[in-house]
């Protein structure tokens, strides 16, 4: 009897190993090149979207109000 739940003990600790091995969690599709190469485009052009809507800074002058 004792050997019968020491191989269930065994068993039902592995099987969570065996079924994490099975599928990676962040499995995710493979690209091409070419997907690869517009999804760097398509960054690189959002990027620069993004710095043209940043205002330009007006110079500072720390003695404008005592002149």
């Amino acid at each position: 009897m004792r050997i019968v739940l020491v191989a269930l003990m065994l068993v039902a600790m592995a099987l969570p190993a065996e079924a994490r091995g099975r599928r990676p969690l962040n499995a995710q599709p493979q690209q091409s090149a070419a997907e690869k190469a517009e999804k760097a485009k398509a960054a690189e052009r959002d990027y620069k979207a993004a710095l043209d809507r940043i205002p330009d800074k007006k110079p500072a002058d720390p003695w404008g109000g005592v002149r």
